[in-house]
């Protein structure tokens, strides 16, 4: 009977570290503190059901009273990799540095390191210093080592991706051409150059899309692709002066156009009309005021079952801040108060910079605007995380990881939500 007892307590002091109930598991450690590190059928302890479940007090309170963090589950897990694999790493760093149960982080702070974002990598060096050297560009213009990307209505000549070590034997043959780096130009055209090309790899094809096309690139294309892809759009839509309507030539490697037609105004002082131009855009993940629900929504265009971020471009003369809180409020009525920057990445569709933020909702109810979006809803923390980890109960879809919007939602799970 007395077995019994005991078993009994193990399980409701384990389902009350499983629920977040912080005053029951604080009364019981009163009355029977060699609870802390009891096991249940499973072979879970306390400690590693409240990382499994987000539940930070009831991990910072087991760790005051001297808990085993080194404890495995069958699985060989500790608490700590049990928070990391379902992305709690508010609780991960607290069981890594706070054992005597003192917080050292709270707030969701931006990452130390820039985030190694899809379309941001720097692969080449881009020598803005030599864009005015007409003779050095000539000469490399007529280099046989020099790379040409070609664009087909903006969509880059490819070829299937090379075995990894294939590849990277690849671009240390292409640092130096014995004068100086190899230099890399892209080019586009209107017109189908597939009879005038003398491919080697016949299995090259034109990637078309650009969604989901250039989400298919590796990591170091998809950094060069986003950099020839903006400024070749670009082109496209400035071939005339937008002071005075005539036409422009191209200077500095393609990093400027300047007009034709002496005494424009463009010619005089500091003009910006005559260089690549980069459209800003806020993204954002707005936070529940209760810190475990988040704000998505969906376009009609976006794929069955998908949700993302707000998103819209910044306007003349605002702020990012200033962005955030109107957008919010146009797409779903939602009021949004506290605003704390991310990341960002580039987003060469054709040439705009998403400006990644998390924010905090005044309000909650919500009122979409159908012009802009089809739904908006709240999401707790718990469907986030099945949603990420491609659970078959996930309630929706979230945007791949090529996206910012995924890790804006990522990064927001990874942390205590109250900013």
């Amino acid at each position: 009977m007395e077995l019994n007892v005991r078993d009994e307590l193990v399980k409701e002091f384990l389902d009350c570290s499983s629920r977040g109930d912080l005053e029951k598991i604080s009364s019981m450690m009163s009355h029977c503190s060699d609870l802390i590190d009891e096991r249940g059928e499973t072979g879970w302890t306390a400690l590693m059901l409240a990382a499994r479940h987000g539940h930070y007090e009831i991990t910072k309170l087991l760790l005051s009273k001297g808990c085993d963090t080194t404890a495995t589950n069958r699985s060989g897990q500790t608490a700590r990799d049990v928070a990391l694999f379902w992305g709690h790493r508010h609780i991960a760093r607290l069981l890594a540095d706070g054992r005597d149960g003192v917080v050292h982080h709270v707030l969701p702070e931006r990452e130390t390191d820039e985030a190694d974002i899809y379309f941001n990598r720097e692969f080449l060096n881009r020598m803005s210093e030599k864009r005015t050297d007409s003779e050095w560009l000539a000469a490399k213009r007529s280099s046989p080592h020099s790379v040409f990307i070609l664009f087909y209505n903006l969509n880059p000549l490819v070829s299937p991706r090379a075995d990894a070590n294939e590849a990277e034997k690849q671009e240390r043959r292409l640092e130096t051409d014995g004068d100086g780096p190899i230099a890399w130009f892209a080019l586009n055209t209107e017109d189908d150059p597939s009879k005038l090309l003398k491919v080697k790899d016949p299995n090259s094809f034109f990637l078309k899309g650009p969604m989901p096309g250039l989400l298919m690139l590796s990591d170091n294309d998809a950094g060069v692709v986003a950099q020839a892809r903006a400024v070749l759009a670009w082109h496209s839509r400035y071939g005339f002066c937008p002071t005075c309507g005539s036409e422009t030539g191209v200077e500095e490697g393609g990093y400027k156009r300047t007009c034709l037609r002496a005494g424009c105004k463009s010619l005089q002082g500091i003009h910006n009309t005559c260089y690549p131009r980069v459209d800003p855009v806020v993204i954002m993940l707005v936070i529940h005021p209760d810190g475990n629900q988040c704000l998505l929504g969906r376009k009609k265009s976006f794929p069955s079952g998908m949700f993302s971020c707000l998103a819209g471009f910044i306007e003349a003369g605002e702020s990012v801040e200033a962005a955030v809180r109107r957008e919010v409020q146009e797409e779903s009525g939602v009021l949004v108060g506290q605003v704390q920057y991310q990341t960002c990445q580039a987003w060469p569709m054709p040439s705009c910079l998403m400006i990644g933020c998390h924010c905090v909702a005044l309000t909650t109810d919500i009122s979409v605007d159908k012009n802009e979006i089809e739904e908006a809803r709240w999401f707790t923390r718990q469907q986030v995380i099945n949603a990420l980890v491609k659970d078959k109960h996930a309630a929706f879809n979230i945007p791949p990881k090529q996206a910012v919007a995924h890790y804006l939602i990522k990064h927001w799970i990874g942390f205590n939500s109250n900013l």
